[in-house]
């Protein structure tokens, strides 16, 4: 999902939000007035927004957290506290904090990967590592297909299915985001993981991998998510 879809469904959950505040009542506990809001209504809304920031910060952010805590009653107030997280959650994003997100993100995922692959070549496992690799080069290249807003996805037999790497790889350089050079060792990456992948042990050596796996961390290190 690309940044101007995602603003789009932030317009439509505060618009949601707008037609809950239109439901707005009086409702008097003795000597005390409390503007309430329709609380079906609330509830929609506040289970839509939690659902959206569940899924783009995760339950353990202060944006879901917060929306959680302050959105629980069906007054006035918990609506306006709710309508306001959105807003900042729609600026931040706006700022470009999502794509400096999943970039924080995927690092240290991909860190891990390459700690567990540093590991494995270390204790003498070659082909785990080569695969292990070659899995942390395709999710990097399809990421950076998606920062370029290039389609990771094709159409086969009425099926959408993921592309290959290599032909990922092919259009990330048709598009300028690296050049020919690192197109043609991406190419030779990927020939070394399907190798590993395929049993094809005796085609490649340890060296040939650690040679990947520091070149792999130097490609990472130029072409960012």
């Amino acid at each position: 999902m690309n940044d101007e879809l995602i603003i789009e469904r932030l317009d439509k959950l505060l618009e949601s939000g707008k037609k809950v505040e239109k439901t707005q009542f009086k409702h008097v506990v003795g000597r005390t007035t409390y503007m309430m809001v329709d609380n079906g209504r609330m509830s929609g809304f506040r289970s839509a927004c939690l659902s959206f920031i569940e899924l783009f910060y995760g339950k353990r952010h202060s944006h879901f957290i917060e929306f959680e805590k302050t959105t629980r009653h069906g007054y006035l107030a918990s609506l306006a506290a709710g309508i306001g997280i959105m807003i900042a959650i729609k600026d931040e994003i706006q700022d470009g904090w999502l794509t400096t997100y999943k970039g924080i993100v995927s690092a240290e995922i991909f860190t891990n990967f390459i700690e567990m692959a540093e590991h494995l070549l270390e204790q003498g496992y070659k082909d785990p590592a080569a695969v292990v690799l070659g899995s942390v080069l395709e999710e990097h290249l399809r990421q950076l297909c998606t920062k370029a807003k290039i389609k990771t996805k094709r159409k086969i037999k009425d099926k959408l299915k993921p592309k290959k790497a290599e032909i990922l790889n092919t259009e990330l350089a048709k598009a300028k985001i690296y050049n020919v050079l690192d197109q043609k060792s991406v190419t030779s990456w990927l020939d070394l993981r399907n190798k590993a992948a395929h049993g094809k042990y005796e085609e490649y050596t340890k060296e040939q991998v650690f040679l990947m796996l520091q070149s792999l961390l130097n490609f990472m290190s130029r072409n960012k998510i």
